[in-house]
């Protein structure tokens, strides 16, 4: 790798355990691969949600597979204005302390105590990747992105796995900040 990176734009998506999915849709029910994702094994999935806040809700909101071990509504900081949330920034997964959220499926909604965040920027790399680089996993990083309105992001999060495929997620609002559309490439800055 010569340090540049693929940038993809991650948009507002729940992830949910499979008892939280049987609440939503029903016993027994099985998420429905739309079409598979760069990380190898994710999916984006035929069923929608619609996300609840204090302020508002948002209808059609995607279900990424497969089951998780915990239920979470990543969203942008616009989303949780819109909702009323007080969503923190934080890596997938880390839901504890995050905002109280309601899904709301076919079949039933769940309150959830905690579990709406705003997704940390992150770059996801293989092993070798991440030696090729000279970058470890949790390290943060910075990510120079080209253009009209040229930015660079700081406190990317390096994450390191043998199943990755190299890429960094960044949400909408940050897509738009940066005005990227289409294949785009930033520059890793250690």
């Amino acid at each position: 790798m010569d340090g540049t990176i693929l940038i993809e734009g991650s948009a507002r998506h729940v992830h949910v355990t499979q008892a939280d999915l049987e609440t939503l849709f029903g016993a027994g029910y099985a998420l429905t691969v739309k079409r598979m994702l760069s990380q190898p094994g994710e999916f984006l999935s035929e069923e929608k949600l619609r996300v609840e806040g204090p302020r508002g809700a948002i209808d059609r909101v995607s279900i990424l597979g497969p089951v998780r071990k915990a239920t979470q509504a990543e969203i942008s900081m616009t989303d949780a204005r819109s909702l009323g949330l007080e969503a923190p920034v934080r890596e997938s997964g880390d839901v504890a302390g995050s905002a109280p959220v309601k899904l709301i499926g076919p079949a039933g909604e769940l309150s959830l105590p905690q579990g709406a965040i705003v997704a940390k920027r992150h770059i996801h790399l293989r092993p070798s990747d991440a030696q090729e680089l000279g970058v470890t996993n949790r390290q943060l990083v910075s990510v120079k992105l080209p253009g009209e309105r040229a930015l660079t992001f700081h406190e990317v999060v390096v994450r390191v796995h043998e199943n990755f495929m190299p890429a960094m997620h960044i949400d909408f609002d940050e897509m738009n900040a940066a005005g990227l559309s289409g294949e785009t490439y930033g520059t890793i800055i250690r």
